[in-house]
């Protein structure tokens, strides 16, 4: 059976049991469901950085503006104009790709200088949520955003109905991933990690390339970050902005392997799921340091993270067995 086989039947199965499976097993335990929530909030996040930072080349330490504006956009939407939920969440996210045209000239600089004009620019929405006190609530906050509705009476606004709302977003985030990935505009962007000179000069529309993969990576972070507001049902600026919408991310990607599809859900579904339940318990007051050893330890035995290595694996026993 070929490889391509086996990994579509291992998809489709981690797609049946994380549909079927974890409802199942874990819609009685509101706080493990409610972990899963967190973590695939943010795996939306890491995978939406790792679009940028693998297709587009481009790291990103400002992730957390896109979050913070999509956040606003859904709440405010559906609090103040009565905009359905669904519909403000997708408006979250074309308000964050929309705030991303602001970063636009960000993509003449390169490496960290980039990273820090992306990172200002988090700062400066932060600000601007603070001070905007009669659309935003100021730094006080959002209190009581409109949740998830009952369809066929089925409650989208509980711990079940949040898990399957946020799966659905990372599974169409990853699908759109890997669309872009095997394109012919996917070809181009990693050309031009190589050269970018070189791929302007055989006509690749090299800046073109990268303003969408930034416009697009802000959308799916503002779709993540209004299904937050949604699910939690409150937003301060302090909070919707936070560093730690960019840094678990980040983590995640790079734990999990932000170069595949599937490493970030499976990096952020790891760090932060262990980390919770395990590590916690036992260090309550500094788990977060062993998670950083964690991550260390990746990072220098396995750059490529955690995907990757679990796939080499496979390979070294099959050659062993035909040697």
């Amino acid at each position: 059976m070929s490889n391509s086989l086996m990994n579509r039947l291992f998809l489709i199965v981690a797609l049946a049991v994380a549909y079927v499976g974890v409802p199942l097993v874990f819609g009685g335990n509101a706080y493990v469901l409610g972990l899963i929530v967190a973590a695939l909030t943010i795996a939306g996040v890491a995978v939406a950085w790792a679009l940028l930072g693998n297709l587009g080349g481009m790291v990103s330490f400002g992730h957390a503006a896109f979050f913070g504006v999509g956040s606003y956009t859904s709440a405010v939407l559906a609090m103040k104009l009565g905009v359905p939920v669904t519909a403000s969440m997708l408006l979250g996210g074309v308000g964050a790709a929309v705030s991303s045209i602001a970063m636009l000239p960000a993509l003449r600089l390169r490496g960290p200088y980039f990273a820090l004009a992306i990172l200002a620019y988090a700062h400066i929405f932060q600000i601007l949520a603070t001070e905007m006190t009669p659309i935003t609530g100021g730094a006080g906050g959002l209190l009581s955003i409109p949740r998830f509705p009952t369809v066929l009476g089925f409650d989208f606004g509980d711990k079940t109905g949040g898990y399957l709302i946020v799966l659905t977003i990372v599974v169409l985030a990853a699908f759109a991933y890997d669309a872009i990935r095997r394109s012919t505009w996917g070809l181009a962007l990693k050309a031009m990690h190589d050269t970018e000179v070189a791929t302007r000069v055989v006509g690749v529309p090299s800046t073109h390339l990268k303003a969408a993969m930034l416009v697009l990576s802000a959308f799916i972070t503002g779709v993540v970050g209004a299904f937050n507001a949604h699910f939690i049902s409150f937003l301060d600026p302090d909070y919707a902005f936070s560093s730690g919408w960019t840094v678990l991310p980040i983590a995640a990607a790079i734990f999990g392997g932000y170069r595949t599809v599937w490493g970030p859900v499976v990096g952020a579904l790891a760090i932060y799921l262990v980390d919770q339940l395990l590590f916690k318990p036992i260090l309550p007051h500094g788990h977060q340091m062993i998670l950083g050893v964690l991550l260390c330890a990746m990072i220098l035995f396995s750059p490529g993270g955690l995907m990757p290595a679990l796939s080499r694996r496979p390979a070294k026993e099959n050659r062993h067995a035909h040697a």
